[in-house]
This record gives C-alpha cells, sequence and structure tokens, in this order.
C-alpha cells in the first residue's frame, strides 16, 4: 500500500479518501497540518491510486480497515487520529470500533454510514456495471467518460475540477484494464460493512465535517452520525460539495488542527 508522509513528530494523522480518488486528494490538506507540529499519512487503499491492485483480492471496507491496521503496524504508528473521507469515513469508523487501541479520534468528512454505503455515485457504477464494460472497454480511455461526471458533480463549484485534475484522477482507470478495475471497486462496497457499527460504543473525540452540496449521500445523514456517535461535532460547510479537501482546504485543514488539539487534550485528561 502507498503512502506519502508529511512532516515529523507531533500526532500521528491518517488520512483515508473514498472511492475513485486516492492520497492525492490531501497534497493541500496535509502540508498545512503538518506545518502545524503534526505527522500526516495519506493512504492510497489497497486498488487506489499507486497501491497494488492483486486479482481476486476482498476491496471491501471491512477489508481495507484490515489493510489499514496493518500499514499502522508497518509504520510503527501507535495511535493516530483517522481521518476518512466517504468510504474512507467507512473505514475509519471500523478501525476505531474494531481497533480502539489504535485511534486517538476521528473526522468523518462526508463519509458513508448506516444504510447509506456506499453512495449513489459508486451504486450507479454497481447497477450499470454491464453497460459501462460493454462501451467503456472499446476506448482507450477507459473510465474517463463515467469518472468525469462523477468528479464534476462531487463540487460544487465546477471550475474547481479542471480537464487537469479529473485527468489526474483518472490515470489509473485508463484502458479497459481499468475500466474492468474500477467496476471491481465499486461491487466491493456493501452496507453490511457499516450499517450495524455500535457507533453508540464511540468514546472517543468526533469530528463531522459536512460538505453541503453533495449529492451522493441523504442529506440527513450527518445529523444521524451526530446523534449516534456521544459527545461528537458537526460542522457544515455551505457552497461546498463531498470533495472538500478541493474545494475548501484551508477550511478543512483548520478543523484538523483545532480537532488534533482537542484530542491531544483529552488523551492528557485520561492520563
Amino acid at each position: 500500500m502507498h503512502v506519502e508522509r508529511y512532516g515529523h513528530g507531533g500526532q500521528a494523522v491518517v488520512c483515508v479518501h473514498g472511492f475513485a480518488t486516492s492520497s492525492f486528494l490531501w497534497r493541500t490538506v496535509a502540508p498545512a497540518v503538518a506545518l502545524a507540529g503534526h505527522s500526516v499519512f495519506a493512504v492510497d487503499l489497497l486498488g487506489y491510486g499507486e497501491s497494488d491492485r492483486p486479482l481476486d483480492c476482498d476491496y471491501s471496507i471491512a477489508a481495507q480497515t484490515e489493510y489499514l491496521e496493518r500499514v499502522f503496524t508497518g509504520l510503527r504508528i501507535e495511535r493516530a487520529i483517522v481521518v476518512g473521507l466517504d468510504i474512507g469515513g467507512g473505514v475509519a469508523q471500523r478501525l476505531a470500533v474494531h481497533y480502539a487501541a489504535r485511534v486517538e479520534g476521528i473526522v468523518l468528512a462526508n463519509s458513508v454510514a448506516f444504510e447509506e454505503c456506499p453512495g449513489r455515485d459508486a451504486k450507479a457504477v454497481q447497477h450499470d456495471t454491464a453497460r459501462f464494460a460493454l462501451r467503456l472497454t472499446h476506448g482507450i480511455l477507459g473510465a474517463a467518460p463515467l469518472l468525469r461526471r462523477i468528479l464534476e458533480r462531487s463540487v460544487a463549484r465546477r471550475e474547481v475540477m479542471t480537464s487537469r485534475l479529473i485527468a489526474r484522477y483518472l490515470a489509473p482507470f485508463v484502458g479497459g484494464e481499468g475500466v474492468a478495475h474500477l467496476l471491481t471497486l465499486a461491487r466491493a462496497l456493501s452496507a453490511d460493512d457499516v450499517e450495524t457499527l455500535p457507533l453508540g460504543s464511540l468514546r472517543l473525540p468526533t469530528l463531522i465535517v459536512w460538505g453541503e452540496e453533495d449529492p451522493w449521500l441523504d442529506s440527513g445523514l450527518p445529523e444521524r452520525l451526530q446523534h449516534a456517535i456521544p459527545s461528537s461535532g458537526l460542522v457544515k460547510l455551505p457552497g461546498v460539495g463531498r470533495l472538500i479537501p478541493e474545494e475548501a482546504p484551508d477550511a478543512l485543514a483548520q478543523l484538523l488542527i483545532e480537532h488534533i488539539e482537542r484530542c491531544v487534550r483529552s488523551h492528557e485528561r485520561s492520563l
């Protein structure tokens, strides 16, 4: 699994991207948090970005959680604040529930949760698998026609998602093999991995950040998450879509830095 590291010392922060993106998503947020004195690890989930994509591998949220826990071991990260966007938020939830000793706090940014998993973007890919496979594998552009629409709708301001930026996100899915792999990733996502998680058992600092213009998840989901997780906080960002690190990186970085400080204070009080 590919990991980008920013900074040394301070609090360890692990950032997990969502469906059809990669660690590239955190390229602006991570350095800002590192400059505040922390170590940030932006992870490519297995099968995404520059990580390996083994054939017949399990790419479900449950499996990705197990892989991420092994990343902690490999990088000698004892405990970290885990920041997850979209399906990355599902991974953060499972990690906090099943590996509580690894998690200092969590940040859920436009995260899947409950029965809302995956989002309507990945569900569209799942439902139209045969049609997309037949049409897209015949072109050298691979998944570009499909993913371009998903990326453009994942931001509220279309000018943010430039052609050059779209090309960067599309790079892992070019050609017939790229299309097939995208469909494999989509088919691996299921509500079974998050729907019954006992979020009420979580007793760690939790921040929910929500871009209000997300077309892929139900608008009432952030309040449901806040209600389910004790002592969690919710910050809504008007005029921002799902890809908060692209549209509001400075605001998100500041929210992360403030949450890190809360987590550190909470840990000190518990000692």
